[in-house]
């Protein structure tokens, strides 16, 4: 196949592509050196990309929470159609913007994305609460004799 650029299609996941999406989701996390992270199961994993809604545009969003395509099929394609693919659903679904993130050290993404045309948030900074912080703030939040 030297020479040829494969044929790529994009297809919704079915239940029998969850094993394969998993393993993608561990090489991702190998990637990015993050791999004692990952407590994700089978059984858990529902979605890669969920709906988001904007304030100052008054219109529904899209957030994609991880691409990873495999090293070996990279410079094919695969990462441009697959997102090309979530902006024609973005766009279907009357959202305003797609979002994600990317690691600040990982300049190959960052140029494919600049490549895009999709450019930084500038500005913001994202903040997470996991663990303990998450659990200890929620007991903050529950009053008793409140649902």
């Amino acid at each position: 196949m030297a020479g040829r650029t494969p044929s790529i299609s994009v297809r919704a996941g079915e239940p029998a592509d969850v094993p394969l999406i998993a393993s993608l989701i561990r090489a991702l996390a190998a990637y990015e050196r993050l791999a004692g992270e990952v407590a994700m199961t089978e059984e858990g994993l529902a979605a890669l990309f969920f709906p988001t809604f904007s304030t100052f545009l008054g219109r529904p969003g899209l957030y994609l929470e991880d691409l990873f395509v495999l090293p070996t099929r990279r410079g094919l394609g695969v990462g441009r159609t697959l997102l090309a693919r979530l902006a024609a659903i973005a766009v279907e679904r009357g959202c305003g913007r797609l979002e994600w993130s990317v690691l600040d050290w990982n300049q190959d993404a960052i140029r494919f994305y600049d490549r895009l045309d999709a450019r930084p948030h500038e500005g913001w900074t994202g903040y997470r609460l996991e663990a303990a912080p998450l659990l200890r703030l929620a007991g903050e939040g529950h009053r008793p004799g409140e649902g």
